[in-house]
């Protein structure tokens, strides 16, 4: 080898990294056995097409589609389908919800028992007992009746103001009028007629209804108790002597002597009567009471309301 010459050594330069296609995937990949392979979803899809679970309480039901106007819409088949059981479930919700109504219907006629009817009675007995105030505030215009006498002469007609009763024990008072027809006592006792006066000798027989506003209570009578009857010259005070129980048919308990039809009368008495028992009307509570004494009304109040 010449002098002047140099070996200059020769490295190779390492091979560049060639990209390798991937192998192209088939249409329909499929395994060893011949099943279908599935390609695996990416994670990060995998959380937002998770469906929730159900809460407790909940369940899923399957859709259906249904034909509408314009396409098709999901409905719940499990829920609209008529079934024995969907039946069942809305009659005794229909059911349920009518007993409701009725109940409410219930509570509304027994408040208008209690404080509506109440009321329009009490209304219309203002309006009898001035009705009273004003034809008593009147001069009579025969002399020959004397102040201590008892009422006398034609009753007054239907529906007008007879006198008024007092019950100290039931602290109530009423003004009675004349007959006993149902627009007669609609708001206030009603005098039987043809049978006595008040103070006279005889029964004066009154009705009523067995309403809050009227009779209620009146089966809380018993023997010795008063009875207050005021006209417009007298007061007549009856003491409870007996109280039964009859039928309706029972007429025999307004007879000049009650219970004794066709027997001439010989003292002066006064007769209740009412439905019973109460919101019924099969029964007839009747409470009798004998005259005692009486007073002028020019006196004052007897000592029997003064407690």
């Amino acid at each position: 080898m010449p002098a002047d010459t140099v070996v200059i050594p020769v490295f190779a330069s390492p091979p560049l990294p060639t990209a390798v296609p991937p192998a192209a995937q088939p249409a329909n990949p499929t395994e060893p056995g011949g099943t279908t392979a599935k390609a695996p979803e990416p994670a990060g899809d995998t959380a937002a097409t998770e469906q929730p679970r159900p809460r407790r309480g909940e369940r899923v039901v399957a859709l259906r589609p249904k034909r509408i106007g314009g396409g098709y819409k999901s409905i719940y088949s499990e829920l609209t389908r008529t079934t024995a059981g969907t039946v069942i479930r809305t009659g005794v919700r229909s059911l349920g919800e009518v007993m409701i109504t009725f109940g409410l219907i219930v509570l509304l006629f027994a408040a208008y028992e209690i404080w509506g009817k109440s009321a329009i009675i009490d209304a219309h007995q203002n309006d009898l007992d001035q009705q009273l105030g004003q034809e008593w505030n009147q001069p009579s215009g025969d002399p020959t009746v004397g102040p201590s006498s008892p009422a006398s002469g034609p009753a007054p007609p239907p529906g007008n103001a007879v006198a008024r009763l007092y019950i100290p024990k039931l602290d109530k008072h009423w003004v009675v009028v004349e007959g006993v027809r149902q627009k007669d006592i609609r708001y206030a006792p009603g005098h039987y007629p043809k049978t006595a006066m008040p103070g006279q000798v005889g029964n004066f027989a009154v009705a009523g209804h067995r309403t809050r506003a009227i009779f209620w209570r009146l089966d809380e009578m018993h023997n010795g108790d008063m009875i207050v009857v005021e006209t417009k010259r007298m007061w007549f005070i009856y003491q409870v002597s007996s109280t039964r129980i009859v039928k309706p048919s029972a007429v025999e308990v307004v007879a000049p002597v009650p219970g004794k039809p066709g027997v001439k009368p010989k003292e002066a008495m006064l007769t209740l009567t009412t439905c019973n028992p109460k919101f019924d009307n099969y029964q007839r509570l009747i409470v009798h009471a004998k005259l005692i004494r009486k007073q002028d009304r020019s006196a004052g109040q007897p000592p029997e309301l003064k407690g």
